[in-house]
């Protein structure tokens, strides 16, 4: 367990042992897959985008929370390398709630001393919702409080692959010797070096896979698979979820004792 760190004010971990939760058994690094949002709408009869904005509603909502409970890292799987093969009108659908998002919350972001990140191949967006991400991230650059990463155009096989290609252009330029490529200058070399790993990889709908996410960071994440659609993800569902980490013992190949 990484508990909350201890410059995080009462309030939180008043907030923690009123909703039942242990601030000493709380995830330092909690990341999400968000699935549901299609099935979501279908059963109400709805377009996909339906969902999708429901789900940016619970988005909202559990980057609060998180803030709230004195939680460090928020990372959400917002958008896959493999995303850009759904409908044209459902992928400009996404990048328009994307770009609407990062116009109106990064103030209330900045408000909450949340500090903004995107990993991922954001090269592959629109120059416009670049621009607004670097800025995102440059106004929230100071804030100590959560960070939420979202990952945009991500995926984990692509991120390692660039790795290696960085390592490997290195041992070719003479900046670095082949035996200095251990875990460390691996990880190093990925979009997170500055990130911790993720403690606890959640994922709603009931699907229990992965799906090309942070597969290297995640080598030591506790899973915790739910049957919640995303857009009815609610702070009920955070805390059970917190409480179910809590529950877990994390030897990380060690014994007990």
């Amino acid at each position: 367990m990484t508990g909350i760190p201890s410059e995080v004010a009462e309030p939180a971990v008043e907030r923690l042992r009123a909703a039942g939760l242990d601030p000493a058994a709380l995830p330092r690094h909690l990341a999400v897959i968000m699935d549901g949002n299609g099935r979501w709408a279908r059963a109400r009869g709805l377009p996909r985008i339906a969902g999708h904005r429901k789900g940016a509603d619970a988005v909202r909502d559990l980057v609060t929370h998180c803030a709230e409970f004195g939680l460090q890292y928020l990372t959400l799987y917002s958008f896959s390398s493999e995303n850009w093969k759904r409908p044209l009108a459902e992928v400009e659908g996404l990048m328009g709630l994307l770009r609407r998002y990062l116009q109106s919350e990064i103030d209330t972001l900045d408000r909450q001393n949340i500090r903004f990140r995107v990993i991922g191949a954001r090269g592959r967006l629109s120059a416009d919702i670049q621009t607004l991400i670097a800025k995102a991230e440059a106004q929230t650059a100071r804030n100590s409080g959560l960070t939420l990463v979202l990952a945009l155009s991500y995926g984990a096989r692509e991120e390692i692959t660039l790795a290696v290609q960085t390592l490997a252009t290195a041992v070719r330029d003479g900046r670095l010797a082949v035996d200095q490529i251990d875990e460390a200058a691996i990880a190093a070399a990925l979009s997170t070096p500055d990130i911790p790993d993720p403690d606890v990889v959640l994922r709603t709908s009931g699907e229990q896979r992965l799906s090309n996410f942070m597969l290297w960071q995640a080598a030591y994440a506790e899973f915790i698979f739910t049957d919640t659609l995303w857009p009815d993800f609610d702070k009920a569902a955070l805390i059970a979820a917190l409480r179910t980490y809590a529950q877990r013992d994390r030897r990380f190949g060690g014994v007990d004792g």
